[in-house]
Formats: C-alpha cells, sequence, structure tokens
C-alpha cells in the first residue's frame, strides 16, 4: 500500500508511503479513502491523523502520472478532499518537512492541522503553467488571508509553516509542535484532545465555511494584475491566479470551485503549460543514463583541484566552495592568482552587499580554498578539473602533469566547450578516469553542466560527477564526444543562419530583436558580443582548414578583422558604455554589411520575423536531429534541457524540439524544403536529417 493504517489507542494514523515525496498518485488517494472508512467503522476510534512517512508530509500530484488516466480516476483529489472534510470523527493534518502543490490542498481539507517548524509549505501548481487545481486558490486566502495567499499562489515558492504561523489572524495551523520530532507524539495527544471536544456532537471547523474579503478588492486586484502582467507577460498562469482568488472573496464557495477547476483544465492543454510539463519531467530525468544503474559505487569526493584561476576556473571553484567543499586552485605566475581570488573576493562581496550572502558564510567559503603554483600539490585531490585555454597542446601538457601527479582513482575533468575528449583521455595512461565537464560561463550562476563521456570513461566516473553535478547544484546532461557536444554544435548552426539573414537583408539589430521578441534572453549578435566574437573567428579558422566545402557569411570574420570583438573591447556588432551591458547599434557596422553585399553582388530584401525566427530555430532542431540519431544525446529531452539552461531558449517553449513538436515536425519539414530552395543558404544543411524526415513522414514527434 502507498498509505499506511494503524491505531494507536483510539486514534487512527494514515501515513502516506509513496516515495519520494509520498505523490498523491491513485493507489494512495484510494489508500486515503480506505483508512477513513477503517476509522469511521471502529466504534474505538475518536479521531484520525494524517502524516507522511519519510522526508515529507506530501509533495502534491504524482508525476509519473502526468497526462495519464490515472491522474483523474476517482477518487481525484477533489474527491478524497470531500471524503475528508465529510469524516465523522476530527481529521488531523499532522504536517512536515514539505506540503506542497496537491498535498497543502489535501491538508486544507482536513478538520485541524498541526505543522512541524521547517516544513516547507507551498502551491507550486504556476511554475508548471498551470493554477492550483484541488481548492488551494479557494481555501489558502481563506486561512492565510487574501495578499498572503495570492503571494503565494502566484510566486509558487515555499514559506517555512513557524513564518506563516506568524501571519495575523492566520487560521493554517492550529498548532506548531515543538520540533520535527516531536510531531507525531503531539498529534496524538493534539487529536485526543480536539476528539474530546467534539464529544458533544459539535459541528467540526472547515476551511470552506471562512469567510473570504479583502477590503479595497477592486484595487487590490487591479493592482495584482499590474504586477503579474509586468512580470509573466509570456505566461498565462500567474493572471488566471488573479483571476480565481479575487473568485474565491466573490462567489460563493461550491461556485468558486467550480471557477477554479474551468481555469485549470483550459490551463493544462495551452503549449506554455505542456512546455513547462515537458521541462519539469525532461530536467529530472536528465540524470537517468541508461546504461548506468542508478545504484552504480560512486567515489568519494572530498576535495577538488581546479587549473586556472581565470574567469572559467574561478567561477567553477566558487561552485564548490559554495558546497562547503575545499579547492586547490593552481596557476603558472602568482599575479594570475592573486588575480583569480581578488576576482572571487568581488564576486562574494557583492553578494554579501545585497544581502543575498551572510559575511560570516562568506569567510567560511573563502577559507576552504588555498592555491598553489606546482602540480606536485594537487595530487591528494579526488577530483582535478582543468580551465585553461582552448587549445589542444595546451590540454596535452595539462593531462600528462595530471597523470604524472594524481593518485589514483581521482577523476580528471576538462572544461573544453569544443575539443575532442577521447584525444584528451588518451594524453593520460587512465583514460577510464578522465571525463568531460562543461561549465557555461559564469560557472558560478549558469545552471547547465554538459558532462562528456568519453569511449573510456568508466560507468562509476559517471555517476559520481552526476552526483557532483546535484551537489553544487547543477543541471547535468550527459554528451557522447563530438565537435562541440550537445549546445555549441547547434549553435553554430544558429550563427551561421545568423550571418546568412545578415548577407540577404537583415541588420544584426533585426534579427537580435525578432528572436529576443520569440522569447530568446539574447540574439545571436548581442550573444557574440557577449562571448567574444574572437572565439567564434578561431572555430572558424579551423572550419575553414576542416571543412572547406562549409559556407559562412563572411560578416563575422570582416568584423574581427576591425578588432571588434565584443563587450570585452567595447565594440562589437554593437558599441557598448563602459560598465554597461547595452547594446547599441553602430552605424559603421551596419555601412560594413551593405558594403559586403555589395561587393559580392547582393540585392538585399525585406525578410519577415516569421522567417528569422524559423530559420535560426529550425536549424538548432535539425542539427538536433542529427545528435540524436548519432547518438551523442541519450533522448530528446536532454537536448531541451541543454537549450533552456544554458542557450537562453524561452522556458514557456519547453526547448527546441518540444517547441518543434508544437509547431508539427510536418511543418518544420515543409518550411526547410523552402528555405532550401534559397539560393543565397546553405542548401545541403536544409535537408532534414534521416530522423527528423522519418517522424514528420510518421506523423510522429521527438
Amino acid at each position: 500500500m502507498t498509505a499506511e493504517y494503524q491505531v494507536h489507542g483510539d486514534v487512527a494514523v494514515i501515513t502516506l508511503n509513496n516515495p519520494p515525496v509520498n505523490g498523491l498518485g491513485l493507489s494512495t488517494r484510494q489508500a486515503i479513502v480506505e483508512g477513513l472508512e477503517k476509522a469511521e467503522n471502529d466504534a474505538a476510534v475518536k479521531a484520525v491523523v494524517l502524516t507522511g512517512a519519510g522526508k515529507a508530509f506530501s509533495g502534491g500530484a504524482d508525476i509519473r502520472e502526468f497526462g495519464s488516466p490515472k491522474a483523474i480516476q476517482e477518487p481525484n483529489l477533489l474527491s478524497v478532499i470531500i471524503r475528508v472534510e465529510n469524516t465523522t470523527k476530527p481529521v488531523i493534518a499532522a504536517v512536515h518537512s514539505v506540503a506542497m502543490g496537491g498535498g497543502l490542498e489535501l491538508a486544507l481539507g482536513a478538520h485541524y492541522r498541526i505543522a512541524a517548524p521547517g516544513c516547507n509549505v507551498a502551491l507550486p501548481e504556476v511554475k508548471l503553467g498551470l493554477i492550483p487545481g484541488a481548492g488551494g486558490t479557494q481555501r489558502l486566502p481563506r486561512v492565510l488571508g487574501v495578499e498572503v495567499a495570492l503571494n503565494m499562489i502566484v510566486s509558487g515558492e515555499p514559506v517555512k509553516s513557524e513564518t506563516l504561523a506568524q501571519v495575523p489572524g492566520q487560521k493554517l495551523f492550529d498548532k506548531l509542535s515543538a520540533s520535527p520530532e516531536s510531531l507525531a507524539e503531539e498529534a496524538l495527544a493534539f487529536a485526543r484532545e480536539m476528539a474530546a471536544k467534539h464529544a458533544d456532537g459539535s459541528a467540526f471547523p472547515l476551511v470552506r465555511n471562512l469567510p473570504c474579503k479583502h477590503p479595497n478588492g477592486e484595487a487590490y486586484f487591479q493592482f495584482a494584475r499590474n504586477m503579474v502582467k509586468g512580470m509573466a507577460k509570456n505566461f498565462p498562469a500567474p493572471a488566471k491566479c488573479v483571476d480565481a482568488v479575487e473568485a474565491a472573496t466573490q462567489k460563493k464557495f461550491n461556485d468558486g470551485m467550480a471557477f477554479e477547476r474551468e481555469i485549470f483544465i483550459n490551463l493544462m492543454w495551452t503549449p506554455e503549460c505542456r512546455s513547462l510539463r515537458h521541462l519539469f519531467v525532461a530536467e529530472r530525468a536528465a540524470s537517468k543514463i541508461p546504461d548506468v544503474p542508478e545504484d552504480t559505487a560512486k567515489r568519494s569526493i572530498e576535495s577538488v583541484a581546479v587549473i586556472g584561476a581565470g574567469t572559467m576556473g574561478g567561477g567553477i571553484a566558487m561552485n564548490f566552495l559554495n558546497a562547503g567543499i575545499p579547492v586547490k586552485m593552481l596557476e603558472m605566475k602568482q599575479e594570475a592568482l592573486d588575480r583569480g581570488i581578488a576576482t572571487i573576493r568581488k564576486n562574494y562581496e557583492a553578494q554579501v552587499k545585497k544581502g543575498k550572502l551572510k559575511q560570516d558564510k562568506y569567510e567560511q567559503r573563502m577559507s576552504l580554498l588555498s592555491t598553489t603554483l606546482s602540480y606536485d600539490d594537487l595530487g591528494a585531490a579526488d577530483l582535478v578539473i582543468e580551465a585553461v585555454f582552448e587549445e589542444i597542446g595546451v590540454k596535452e601538457a595539462v593531462f600528462k602533469e595530471l597523470d604524472r601527479v594524481m593518485k589514483p582513482g581521482a577523476i580528471l575533468a576538462s572544461n573544453t566547450s569544443t575539443l575532442d575528449v577521447n584525444k584528451i583521455a588518451n594524453f593520460t595512461k587512465r583514460p577510464q578516469d578522465v571525463v568531460g565537464m562543461h561549465f557555461f560561463s559564469p560557472a558560478n550562476v549558469m545552471k547547465l553542466l554538459e558532462v562528456v563521456r568519453g569511449e573510456a570513461t568508466a560507468k562509476d566516473v559517471l555517476a559520481t560527477v552526476m552526483a557532483v553535478a546535484k551537489k553544487i547544484k547543477k543541471t547535468a546532461v550527459v554528451s557522447g564526444v563530438c565537435d562541440g557536444f550537445i549546445g555549441n554544435r547547434m549553435i553554430e548552426q544558429y550563427g551561421r543562419q545568423g550571418g546568412f539573414l545578415l548577407d540577404e537583408g537583415c541588420t544584426p539589430a533585426q534579427v537580435d530583436k525578432a528572436i529576443e521578441k520569440f522569447g530568446f534572453a539574447m540574439g545571436p549578435f548581442r550573444m557574440g558580443d557577449l562571448a567574444g566574437n574572437d572565439i567564434g573567428w578561431a572555430i572558424r579558422k579551423r572550419r575553414y582548414q576542416e571543412k572547406p566545402d562549409m559556407k559562412y557569411s563572411k560578416t563575422a570574420d570582416l568584423l574581427c578583422e576591425k578588432g571588434r570583438f565584443g563587450q570585452k573591447t567595447g565594440a562589437g556588432w554593437y558599441d557598448y558604455v563602459p560598465g554597461k551591458r547595452d547594446a547599441i547599434p553602430n552605424a559603421e557596422v551596419v555601412k560594413m554589411i551593405e558594403d559586403h553585399r555589395a561587393a559580392a553582388g547582393i540585392t538585399p530584401r525585406k525578410i519577415s520575423d516569421e522567417e528569422i525566427v524559423q530559420r535560426l530555430v529550425f536549424s538548432l532542431v535539425n542539427e538536433a536531429a542529427h545528435i540524436l540519431e548519432e547518438g551523442i544525446a541519450n533522448k530528446a529531452s536532454d537536448i531541451d534541457v541543454v537549450y533552456i539552461f544554458g542557450y537562453g531558449f524561452p522556458v514557456y517553449r519547453g526547448g527546441p524540439l518540444n517547441y518543434a513538436n508544437e509547431v508539427g515536425l510536418f511543418n518544420v519539414v515543409q518550411a526547410m524544403k523552402r528555405f532550401a530552395k534559397n539560393p543565397l543558404d546553405d542548401a545541403k544543411f536544409w535537408e532534414p536529417a534521416p530522423l527528423l524526415a522519418k517522424l514528420a513522414a510518421e506523423g510522429k514527434t521527438f
């Protein structure tokens, strides 16, 4: 059973037991109802305690049932909550650790609630593009007041039980236990107290019967709508949360419930909700590797070494310091080490200044950092990550030294963004211990980590690195070895299309604005300026040697020949003012593009935003299909995770392959056939990848 029933004297205890977070799947819902029936039919039982096993009361819906018939099969959660309300003996919800989503809605159906301190309480449905669907928008305002409840529902963020217990006039918790450990005992005592209180047959309190009003309702809800519109314009759910909570203040309870349900069902079928739910599942699935069992023994990582104290090395080191793992940083010169440490200090001090980090935490983190100028001092580290210049000869020298000094069993990782990890592994006598750990810049901020699996990488190395990623709060995705791995291999095609669009009549600002309106954090030209246009230039020079038939626009090379490398030089595709990141269009750059067109005999044409977006996004989709087919990525959802967390793809579109599914793969292929007819584009590239062509022909999705 996924809920256990036990009787303690005159109190029945129903304990949800559906790891990891006691999700309210069908069997759990059935077991709750069965437990309530047993308690009612047992004359010796005077009250019921509803609680959760392990590290949660309940995290809400069981994500394993999302989209399946089980999710709505009776008893659905609404029916379970009505059954709790109508139980003829007092029901006390004893919440601890986590009470979120449907878990909190279930607790709100109980007659009384006792909470352990430190319990995270939330209605996070908005993060899946939904509103609470089992009475959360109608009951929470009745127990916490309209404003506190609406803030919780619109943000989806958890709030601690002790904080909520201090809300003036709150009726969410009748009692706070002294400690998490004493909750079970105190809940039994409280249940007996309530049984005695109602021994005379008096009615049990129900949240649904509480009043729900706001003194300045009309003005307040208008203000709330304006705030939500400004902060979440591409997400329909937050505005609908406002509508549902407003309904709680204006309608009878049952009418408000019907209104909430209608909104919930309509949102469920929006592309934004489908995309956010896809991403929720995809992020959790990314850590699952088909041939690496979850119980694979992991190596112990107690200390880390980082080679290179530059921007990347410093950022990588901060991730481990933040997680309480000691780091030893190596550089060739003392000045480089001093500069690196100064940057780390500056980053932490900025957090202290903003109140995001306490002074003692900052000092504690810095105390975990040590430095050296000698490889011989690194030998004891369990994991070493190199973040040196992106050139194979430099990497070779580093890995030969690491092979010499590192203890047996240490993991040797490269932060390379494009180079061959198999080649790097073969610079050592222990290729099984070598793996790619491609952090994204700034490494202390960006959530994505591409874990590159070499041909010889041992399974326990892979399992260990995935676990380490979790510890340092990264979303890790496994990639096979190829030039650019998943993310950079795809972005190259996106960048090429950006160049062709300039050749054909666009300005950098027009391309960037179109894709930013689609939802990208920044367009290809602003991104180039941020990363450094010289990096792309170096890759193209390598391409001209290795793949002479690969076509590029010459505009980016012309820009680099002018020394316009981007933000670091104050001039790239745009101009930049020191200390600011605003991209200011430059007339000389536009003229350079026009002169290039004239020299190439190209007559510019007017290009629509729709064409810009399709060419940029579908170039990602087609390359991703090749990557999937070659087995570089394990699954389509992994590619979506890479693009959401590493490349600023709009979250509400769920990643490039999810977006392609939404558009329809048949339509994607038809658009690609149109682009292939453009003489200034690359017809060969626009041949649909075999996997894409097959799925489109069969009417399937990624």
